[in-house]
């Protein structure tokens, strides 16, 4: 950790208000974005992000520098959010496994996308499907973490997952961003 953090950090454990604009100004970018793939709504998000930032200035104390501190930052905001999903709506629908077909090959089409446009797709997402996508792609949970986090089952979040995919392969047709065939359109048209 570099000694400008580290200051900053330290700076923080003695609740001074310098280290603490500092430690906001550096990091609420990052930290608000992981709020808004969470919460779709922007006030919403906003009124996380505070309370994500509130836990953190009031549980750095508890930092032991093992580990990464924005990692653990991020894991602090990440489960704001998921507890403010907890408490404001359960929009989990279980559906079993066996139901759905769909392949690994649903996502690679959209490899070659801008993360922006992604991140866009992925906000179109139903809030269940949403969240498990989040949680697994962008922060690597495994499903038992996912299930004990939002308090559903390990197969409705490989269910949400694959529907994720699915869905997200829907909106990417429906704007025009790939082709039926999977293969990324081209805007090289010949006429």
């Amino acid at each position: 950790m570099n000694e400008s953090i580290q200051h900053i950090i330290d700076s923080c454990q003695r609740e001074e208000s310098r280290g603490q604009k500092a430690l906001y100004d550096m990091y609420r970018g990052l930290l608000f974005g992981i709020c808004r793939r969470y919460i779709g709504q922007p006030e919403s998000a906003e009124d996380v992000f505070i309370e994500g930032f509130y836990k953190i200035f009031s549980k750095i104390g508890s930092f032991k520098n093992e580990g990464s501190f924005e990692g653990w930052m991020k894991r602090l905001m990440v489960n704001e959010c998921l507890m403010y999903l907890r408490k404001h709506k359960k929009s989990y629908m279980t559906v079993e496994l066996g139901d759905l077909q769909i392949g690994n090959e649903d996502l690679s089409a959209l490899d070659n996308l801008q993360t922006e446009d992604v991140l866009k797709m992925v906000n179109q997402l139903p809030r269940g499907y949403k969240t498990v996508f989040n949680l697994y792609v962008i922060e690597g949970y495994k499903h038992r973490e996912i299930a004990e986090h939002l308090g559903i089952s390990i197969n409705t979040s490989k269910s949400q997952l694959i529907l994720a995919k699915k869905k997200l392969r829907q909106i990417a047709e429906k704007k025009n961003i790939i082709s039926l065939t999977g293969l990324p359109k081209s805007n090289n048209s010949k006429v």
